[in-house]
């Protein structure tokens, strides 16, 4: 039975609650799930990015990208390991709210950048599949669901009729990287002129050895925890980087944007501060690259990559997913997909953002319904 005295503190807790509301909502929102959507275009190699070590072939089909990772790349389990660039995410391994998926693909088996990346963000099997993307579908399926795109011009994953907000930096002194950050943009879409105008820009960049300012990513990262942070803010972000079309020198340019993504996901968790804890965010890529080095120490274009997670929201600490080995190769050649990248999706858009399997099979990736959702990968509430 309630004394006078306890009577009276719950009924001013109560009335303060009633004449606060601004306060009761604000706790709400702070709860509220928060998706962040990295695409790295021009194919990470998922071998260099999350090595696997402990596969017997590794060692004798990667020669000296593998050689060079080895020694300071720590271990996640008995089979894979961590770049040693990417520090933060090591930490955040160990914390429990990182996680990697590896031999992810896509329906599209071919080699183009353009088709390849078509699909990933219309959300089909095929290019042409749809004019909308998956992302703005997916949006659409949710009441009062704020949207924005951290990139230089309109990619085809936030397309169609939901709302979403497009934020891109004022030009600084460094004009110059800003207009040929655009005009790469301009030319992703060019079949045949869009990977030689990233090569060409990558190789500047390498032979240079000069980044004037910030990064890209350690740039629009924390804009984007910016956006998502306050209770009444954007609850979906996407983000896309240039540059991962490594056909020369890969390790030296890997472990370059490898850090600039790893410094990029550690000003993100900073500037999210307690929002981190109901944050789900997806790094994904466009397909692949090929086991076997090439003559330029670099990589061709393969079929299977690795998917990386991060936030609090995600059950971490482990690589999810069967691993199918080096022993048996696609065409010789490349990383056999596992699984279809949709099903990594699926499982984060209706375990985290509570979107409804109907629609994840009809709507948001059209034609879908015998992929299923990955299960496990969002922590349990």
């Amino acid at each position: 039975m309630l004394n006078r005295r306890d009577f009276l503190g719950r009924l001013a807790l109560g009335c303060s609650m009633w004449l606060w509301p601004p306060l009761a909502r604000a706790e709400t929102h702070q709860a509220r799930p928060r998706l962040v959507v990295v695409l790295l275009r021009g194919a990470l190699d998922g071998l260099t990015a999350l090595p696997c070590p402990g596969d017997p072939a590794y060692a004798s089909l990667r020669g000296d990208l593998a050689a060079a990772l080895h020694p300071t790349a720590p271990m996640l389990n008995d089979t894979f390991a961590l770049h040693p660039a990417l520090s933060f995410c090591h930490q955040r391994f160990l914390a429990g709210d990182m996680a990697a998926i590896h031999a992810c693909g896509q329906a599209y088996r071919g080699r183009s950048h353009f088709s390849a990346q078509d699909c990933l963000e219309n959300g089909t099997d095929h290019p042409g599949g749809s004019r909308t993307g998956w992302l703005n579908r997916a949006i659409g399926e949710q009441a009062h669901t704020q949207g924005i795109s951290l990139t230089d011009d309109r990619p085809l994953m936030i397309r169609g009729p939901a709302p979403i907000t497009s934020w891109v930096p004022s030009p600084t002194s460094d004009a110059t990287r800003v207009l040929a950050a655009r005009m790469s943009g301009l030319y992703r879409h060019d079949e045949r002129l869009g990977p030689a105008f990233a090569r060409a820009l990558e190789m500047q960049r390498i032979v240079s050895d000069e980044v004037v300012g910030g990064t890209r990513l350690e740039d629009i990262m924390p804009a984007a925890g910016r956006f998502l942070a306050p209770a009444e803010g954007a609850s979906v972000a996407l983000i896309d980087d240039q540059g991962w079309d490594t056909h020369a020198r890969q390790n030296a340019v890997l472990a370059r944007k490898l850090a600039d993504l790893d410094h990029g996901l550690s000003a993100l968790h900073r500037q999210l501060g307690a929002s981190w804890r109901h944050t789900a965010v997806v790094v994904m890529t466009e397909f692949g690259r090929t086991v076997r080095v090439n003559g330029s120490g670099g990589t061709d274009h393969g079929t299977a990559s690795c998917v990386l997670l991060a936030g609090g929201a995600i059950r971490g600490g482990k690589v999810h997913g069967d691993w199918p080995g080096l022993a048996r190769l696609r065409d010789n050649r490349d990383l056999v997909a596992a699984r279809d990248i949709r099903s990594v999706l699926k499982g984060v858009l209706r375990d985290h953002l509570g979107l409804q399997r109907a629609a994840l099979d009809t709507t948001v990736f059209p034609d879908s319904r015998t992929i299923a959702p990955f299960e496990g990968l969002i922590r349990a509430t």
